[in-house]
């Protein structure tokens, strides 16, 4: 069974405070019957991951990491009603090397509500650096971002080339799920060394739960 964790991108979702609105239009095509959409929109709209170059200078581009890093047995973390998203949250989870974490908070119910933007619970450090501790692969969660400035969280995970996968939804279909594992594929993006357009990609995530354990769940 898959499970789609991806935001659908509209012309009139709202975006990060101060990043640009989305202009999404059909372009009059010369040819009848043929549609052809055009989009503009910054990176970190909706459903996203952000790579290394977003926080850390000459990091990678999401064009330079390989596939694999992509797709992780992954964990899901239930944050509902935590102020903030501390390491204790991991205590019981059996968490391996080259797993990914994802962290439900409900947030995602709030989106195109200001809270949503403005209330969400952050990582702490030491939430990260234990995520560094366990060598995962990525971290998502179903707010815009894991903190807010200075941004401490990010460079810890990203300086060590864990990758942030922010803006998720659906989680609360993971919860009491033992094994899952989450597909999750950005657009391969290029750009020059400045990497405005080569820090984060655009995402898809799928969430791939054996038929099984979905028929067992909660039990």
């Amino acid at each position: 069974m898959l499970i789609d964790m991806t935001r659908t991108v509209t012309a009139k979702m709202p975006v990060f405070p101060g990043d640009s609105p989305i202009m999404l239009k059909q372009s009059v095509g010369k040819e009848d019957n043929i549609v052809h959409f055009h989009i503009t929109m910054g990176m970190h709209v909706g459903t996203h991951m952000d790579g290394p170059l977003h926080m850390i200078p000459k990091g990678k581009k999401i064009s330079d990491i390989a596939v694999d890093k992509f797709v992780a047995n992954g964990h899901v973390i239930d944050a509902r009603g935590s102020r903030e998203i501390g390491a204790e949250l991991l205590e019981n989870h059996i968490i391996s090397l080259g797993d990914c974490v994802l962290i439900y908070t409900g947030f995602d119910e709030k989106f195109g509500e200001q809270s949503y933007y403005t209330e969400y619970p952050c990582m702490t450090e030491s939430f990260a650096r234990k995520l560094v501790e366990l060598k995962i692969k990525f971290v998502g969660m179903d707010t815009p971002s894991p903190d807010r400035t200075p941004y401490n969280v990010h460079r810890i995970l990203l300086r060590e080339e864990i990758l942030i996968i922010e803006g998720l939804i659906n989680l609360s279909e993971l919860l009491g799920v033992k094994q899952f594992e989450v597909i999750a594929l950005p657009a391969k993006v290029e750009a020059e060394a400045a990497g405005l357009e080569g820090k984060v990609g655009k995402n898809e995530v799928l969430i791939k739960v054996p038929k099984a354990l979905i028929d067992n769940k909660g039990r």
